[in-house]
């Protein structure tokens, strides 16, 4: 492949132009097992002299390890997806799959990470792209979260998952609520949960602690229930490989 920009030759489909310095894949779509993961690299939506937006596709496999090398095995398998990325400097990764593959990819990479649950990964994510148009909002997720209450139920652990959320692209704002410590709750730990989308796209999540339950309003940049539902979508993902639901 070349480079769409000044046709210097790249190693591999999409790769970053080390030549020119402009990347050649805006989103990269990860399809996750235990022992393989694909890449799918999409070119810009904007670029019109494509007709084809996909770029290629790289897999990447490994040997699933036991017992006490297991970790060691996940961190270098997450190593080489994570080099795979870097190489591509993607706007936007997006991810399907292993919960606990993705999860050490994460944590290897710092791009713009998504959740997408379809039989069709990169027919959604091309969907999702072609609709999206959302605000990006870069405040640090600490200068998002504010309003009247600052207390927090589950102390460290309930400002983790208020961070978890406040760390999403498309949120705006994270106002706690009121406690209410009357409930019956026999969960034991922390929970969190990101409810339906009202008609402006903002959602709420909802901290459970024993018996203890907190309301936060998130602000978000959707401009309707559609796309605060999609929103709610991802922020729930992320909660759970956080392991807060």
């Amino acid at each position: 492949m070349e480079c769409r920009h000044c046709a210097s030759p790249l190693e591999k489909p999409g790769d970053f132009c080390l030549v020119c310095r402009e990347e050649n894949t805006e989103a990269v779509v990860l399809e996750a097992t235990r022992d393989r993961v694909t890449l799918t690299m999409l070119a810009a939506e904007d670029d019109h002299d494509r007709t084809e937006p996909v770029l290629g596709e790289t897999t990447i496999t490994t040997t699933p390890e036991d017992g006490e090398n297991e970790p060691i095995e996940l961190r270098n398998f997450a190593g080489l997806v994570g080099d795979e990325i870097r190489r591509k400097r993607p706007e936007e990764v997006y991810a399907g799959g292993e919960r606990t593959v993705i999860r050490a990819v994460r944590e290897d990479v710092h791009h713009k990470f998504y959740r997408v649950d379809a039989d069709d990964p990169v027919g959604e994510v091309r969907k999702r792209r072609g609709t999206r148009a959302l605000d990006v909002v870069e405040t640090p997720p600490m200068e998002k979260i504010g309003g009247s209450h600052s207390t927090l139920i589950g102390g460290r652990t309930g400002m983790q998952a208020i961070q978890t959320v406040a760390g999403h692209p498309h949120v705006k704002k994270v106002i706690p609520g009121p406690i209410d410590a009357g409930g019956n709750g026999s969960q034991s730990g922390l929970r969190a949960k990101v409810t339906r989308a009202d008609d402006g796209g903002n959602v709420r999540m909802l901290l459970r602690d024993g018996s203890s339950v907190q309301e936060n309003r998130i602000v978000t940049t959707a401009r309707d229930r559609e796309m605060g539902e999609r929103i709610r979508a991802d922020l729930n993902d992320v909660l759970a490989e956080d392991e807060f639901r």
